[in-house]
């Protein structure tokens, strides 16, 4: 798994007391950190950043996103035409989204006040020449 990109389901059980969300076969073992993120406005688009080195985890805490991640050919000048792959996370159905090293991510909230919760395999700092951006139009 570690090496494709991926979903990781998850499920939720109800009852009297109240709901669990769970996703069981999240192995949190490559986790070395872990963030929160919202967007100041619905539908504004966050993109394009990656890494050759880090792969991260997306699971969606509350609200809902549309999550677009594109495998980059060529890290100094990666082709236009490469087609994003689209996701969409949500609170109601819980899953974690697995982006391996090699990708770079956009995403938007559809939601007001949606948050995504991200996971990465290293400390801040620990590859500070890892982190590359895209403009945010690039694979509209």
């Amino acid at each position: 798994m570690l090496n494709n990109l991926s979903i990781i389901n998850g499920g939720f059980f109800n009852d009297n007391r109240g709901r669990i969300d769970f996703v069981n076969e999240f192995d949190l073992s490559k986790i070395n950190r872990m963030y929160f993120i919202t967007n100041k406005k619905v539908n504004f688009f966050r993109g394009w950043q990656g890494h050759k080195i880090e792969s991260r985890w997306f699971f969606c805490v509350r609200g809902k996103f549309e999550v677009k991640l594109v495998e980059i050919d060529d890290w100094k000048n990666p082709s236009n035409d490469l087609e994003p792959k689209v996701f969409i996370l949500e609170e109601e159905n819980p899953k974690v989204l697995y982006i391996p090293k090699g990708y770079v991510n956009g995403f938007k909230s559809l939601e007001k006040n949606s948050k995504l919760m991200v996971f990465s395999n290293f400390k801040l700092g620990i590859n500070p020449n890892d982190d590359v951006r895209f403009e945010s139009d690039k694979w509209q």
